[in-house]
């Protein structure tokens, strides 16, 4: 018994550093401000950068789900690790526009890859009533190198750490390395992999689906959740900066507040939800994000711009969950086609960057928010049509 304990710790650390690399995609948040303030670009320009990161969910995740059933989830989250690798690589060499736009390409086909390859990953060395306590600790993971990478580009910008002449880019060779020991780790790592029955869903099985109300309202409302999530990434600073002059690397801080409450949110969630209805839990998120975007319209003072964006990453952690669920409780004989299409509205993390760059270049961060304020609506009027 000890023996087994041992072998699924073993072979869950591996793992978990590797959700620590699905974290990475999150850099592209302070990244593009740092790209932007050096290559003097606007905001459509430089919100063209988080925007490619997530454009490449609609493209490969179906295809990915099809790969892992030839080649089996290991060796393609492998595959996710060396391209991420290849990605972080590119900055190294400098941050011309074309250079941060392949590298940034790689950096979300990566991590479409390992987003759609790791759960399933996971979910054979955890099973039964640990797994979903297991995830919930992966998206912890995830996380903190979601909110270190904020600072870690800051330290390297203020020449706080040694940064080798590459100031706040040093953050892609210090995630590089994890990257590394993550190839290496996993690459050693023996596990059993569960065989799928049946035959890999396809692009027309997937797409068919969203014909189904309800499963069209899910993929919206996906949508709706990761544009908020990029779309606050990208944009706190920028307020901070706009509405009260700071420099770029004492706003940067704002990233990683939303990520620390977005994991606390993740945490307190699978509590509340054993105890809450996903319905009542939902709505009560989302109105708290519908209150912190009507704040980020009206405040000016640093304290209540922090507390807004505190609230967003509270209120946003846990809307991918309980859609999802609910997705694949109204169709469970479908789960994979249902599971790929989900992962397919990432895609929203290209469409909102767009419009708030647009929007923000016409009437300042005040057109960004709003952008995502349309997000948060839609998502109170899908909380109406949560299952209790």
């Amino acid at each position: 018994m000890e023996n087994s304990k041992n072998s699924s710790l073993s072979k869950l650390v591996p793992v978990m550093l590797c959700f620590f690399a699905m974290g990475f995609v999150d850099l592209v948040g302070i990244a593009s401000n740092y790209v932007k303030a050096d290559l003097g670009l606007s905001d459509s320009q430089a919100n063209i950068f988080p925007s490619l990161v997530f454009f490449w969910f609609l493209i490969f995740s179906v295809p990915t789900g099809m790969l892992m059933s030839r080649i089996g989830q290991k060796k393609t989250v492998l595959l996710s690790l060396i391209v991420t690798f290849a990605s972080l690589l590119l900055p190294v060499f400098g941050d011309s526009y074309m250079l941060m736009l392949i590298s940034f390409s790689l950096l979300g086909i990566g991590n479409a890859l390992m987003q759609t390859s790791l759960n399933p990953l996971l979910s054979n060395i955890v099973r039964g009533d640990r797994l979903a306590s297991s995830l919930t600790f992966g998206q912890f993971v995830k996380a903190i190198a979601s909110f270190l990478a904020p600072y870690i580009a800051m330290w390297g910008a203020t020449q706080a750490i040694p940064t080798f002449d590459l100031g706040w880019r040093v953050l892609f060779p210090i995630y590089m390395v994890v990257a590394i020991i993550a190839i290496l780790l996993l690459n050693i790592t023996q596990i059993e992999e569960e065989k799928e029955e049946g035959e890999p869903s396809t692009f027309g099985q997937c797409l068919a689906l969203l014909g189904k109300p309800f499963i069209l309202l899910c993929f919206i409302g996906i949508m709706c959740h990761v544009g908020i999530d990029v779309g606050t990434n990208t944009t706190a600073p920028k307020i901070l900066m706009e509405r009260l002059g700071m420099g770029l690397d004492d706003a940067a801080f704002a990233t990683s507040l939303y990520f620390i409450f977005r994991t606390a949110g993740c945490f307190l969630g699978s509590f509340i939800l054993r105890k809450m209805s996903a319905k009542s839990f939902f709505g009560i998120s989302v109105v708290m994000m519908l209150v912190a975007m009507a704040g980020l319209f009206a405040f000016h003072e640093k304290t209540m711009i922090y507390a807004c964006i505190a609230l967003i990453g509270f209120g946003n952690s846990n809307v991918f969950s309980v859609i999802f669920s609910q997705a694949l409780l109204y169709l469970p004989a479908k789960k994979n086609e249902v599971s790929g299409l989900m992962i397919m509205g990432l895609f929203g993390g290209t469409v909102f960057p767009l419009a708030m760059g647009v929007a923000s270049d016409a009437m300042g961060q005040s057109g960004a928010v709003a952008v995502m304020t349309v997000g948060v609506l839609y998502l109170l009027f899908y909380t109406f049509r949560i299952r209790k």
